[in-house]
């Protein structure tokens, strides 16, 4: 049985993932293009082979998301891309409606990203069988939680 937790969590992981897969295909491929993202890189000091790696790792990153595979080492892998986008939108202000976007959504990403890194994947993704999920810190204390939670309700 599915639970809203759960839901939850699947809900959150597709979103990031779409969010990737957007934001590499529909931005960097098909609006600026990848040689237009290339200078871009260049021109705020980055090296410009770096824009077809980023461009990579968030198309990539993004299907594995939707796909449910490796979803934590994924999540984990795209929080360096969130920070390197953090910082080249730190002079823009907080708001992301600024001029060129601020800070504030990259950011919020990194949170996202970290969250659903922290997910169960047991429960969330179908490859949980080869990720185990976060075991109870002793022996019976998930049994001890569950009466004492019944108990209290």
């Amino acid at each position: 049985m599915k639970t809203p937790a759960i839901v939850g969590d699947t809900l959150l992981r597709v979103a990031l993932g779409i969010m990737f897969i957007a934001h590499s295909v529909v931005l960097k491929y098909l609006t600026f293009t990848l040689a237009g993202t290339a200078q871009y890189f260049a021109s705020i000091g980055l090296p410009a082979f770096l824009a077809y790696v980023v461009f990579a790792v968030e198309a990539v990153g993004g299907v594995l998301l939707v796909l449910g595979i490796a979803t934590r080492w994924v999540a984990l892998a795209l929080i360096p891309v969130l920070l390197g986008a953090t910082w080249v939108h730190l002079g823009n202000g907080w708001v992301f409606s600024a001029s060129n976007g601020g800070w504030e959504y990259p950011l919020f990403l990194v949170v996202i990203s970290a969250v659903v890194a922290l997910q169960n994947t047991r429960t969330t993704t179908p490859d949980g069988v080869r990720v185990p999920a976060a075991r109870p810190l002793a022996a019976g204390t998930d049994r001890t939680l569950r009466a004492a939670s019944r108990g209290s309700e």
